[in-house]
């Protein structure tokens, strides 16, 4: 399994942005496709965005998109999301994860490594 490390969420007013980082050291998921989770309190885990493993496709759920962008720089092998115009309801557990395949994927099952998360929390 790849393992992956995330950075760079916090606490961020209404309105604001963090870009949140998801570092693969060992190289082991850079031919595969990647994607951002979040979890919020006595929720599920849901899809947030994924990228294709050369950067070349992009998925996003309808709740974050024109907002959220993914990214991934493949030469450092490090994952990225930025965040703009953040609401409370994105306050949640943003995990990173890398999927089996190559292809943007949404379905969690595709998913088989995963970091071990950044706390967002967005107050109003």
């Amino acid at each position: 399994q790849a393992q992956l490390v995330e950075s760079g969420g916090g606490l961020v007013q209404a309105g604001g942005s963090l870009r949140l980082s998801c570092a693969n050291p060992r190289r082991t998921a850079s031919n595969n496709g990647m994607g951002w989770f979040r979890q919020a309190p006595g929720r599920d885990r849901e899809f947030v965005s994924s990228i294709s493993w050369n950067g070349g496709d992009t998925l996003y759920a309808d709740s974050v998109k024109s907002r959220f962008t993914i990214s991934r720089d493949r030469a450092k092998n490090i994952l990225y999301l930025q965040m703009n115009n953040l609401k409370p309801e994105d306050t949640a557990v943003y995990y990173c994860a890398a999927s089996i395949g190559s292809r943007a994927v949404r379905q969690r099952t595709s998913f088989t490594s995963w970091g071990q998360g950044t706390q967002v929390t967005v107050s109003s």
